[in-house]
């Protein structure tokens, strides 16, 4: 064992990093799990900022351990990252992961000590619904399954689709959605149909069993308290974007402007 491994099963009480999320609860993470509740015996509640981060430091720590890199610094690994060192080392102290002086964080234990915490040690089953063109992409994208997630369904509602072949899936009627979750047993689902679909889904997949959901609709679900909706609109990505981009103009006008000016008075 190393010092970093007897340092870390020492933090929290934990007997093992693997333990993350402890027996308290089936509805923390590692299990079909809130990822606010990572953490040690006190199961702290961990902000959602915090939340998304880990998957990012995730990442970063798969593609050090790829390069064969050992251990690595709170410093580098935060570069990795994109975040500052002093925020990662709280963002860890989640998790009961301290590193050690001197040494860094050994990159396997935090990686997996990251995949159990984030619930990963299990391939979990996904559902998507919507065959239109960003549901096809979304099936055919080969990063899922390297991150613990399969694709085991997927749903339509066009007779023309329905019954055909999709990477290796029959695409569904979505008649059947209720039977489908349950059958494979569906952890988490992504809606990606029209707006005018896209609650009519979301309330038969709560009704179904479904509390994590992905949606990429552009609209706002309405869901019981007990259900975790992460939603991403591209749309609003790049009109967020577009506005940094105008202040990024307005303030070079500004410049050259200015240059103008203070050449006139010389």
């Amino acid at each position: 064992m190393t010092a970093q491994r007897a340092e870390l099963n020492a933090v929290g009480g934990h007997a093992d990093p693997r333990s993350v999320g402890g027996h308290a609860d089936p509805r923390s993470v590692g299990g079909h799990a809130d990822p606010r509740s990572v953490g040690g015996s006190d199961q702290r509640s961990v902000p959602e900022a915090t939340v998304a981060r880990l998957a990012v430091y995730l990442r970063a720590l798969t593609g050090l351990g790829d390069r064969g890199i050992a251990t690595v610094s709170s410093e580098s690994l935060a570069t990795a990252a994109g975040v500052n060192s002093a925020k990662l080392r709280k963002d860890l102290s989640y998790l009961g992961s301290y590193g050690v002086r001197g040494v860094g964080y050994e990159v396997a234990l935090l990686t997996e000590q990251m995949r159990s915490a984030l619930g990963l040690n299990e391939n979990r089953a996904v559902a998507l619904i919507g065959m239109g063109h960003l549901g096809q992409a979304l099936v055919g994208y080969a990063g899922f399954a390297s991150r613990g997630f399969r694709i085991s369904a997927v749903v339509d509602a066009d007779p023309a689709l329905v019954g055909t072949r999709l990477r290796g899936l029959t695409i569904q009627h979505v008649e059947r959605l209720e039977e489908v979750v349950r059958s494979e047993r569906i952890a988490i689902a992504v809606i990606a149909v029209p707006a005018s679909a896209a609650q009519d889904v979301c309330d038969r997949l709560v009704e179904a069993g479904v509390t994590s959901i992905l949606n990429f609709a552009p609209t706002v679900l309405n869901v019981p308290a007990h259900v975790d909706v992460r939603k991403v609109d591209l749309a609003a990505e790049l009109q967020i974007l577009s506005f940094h981009d105008n202040r990024k103009a307005a303030r070079s006008d500004c410049v050259d402007t200015g240059s103008r000016v203070a050449g006139l008075v010389r």
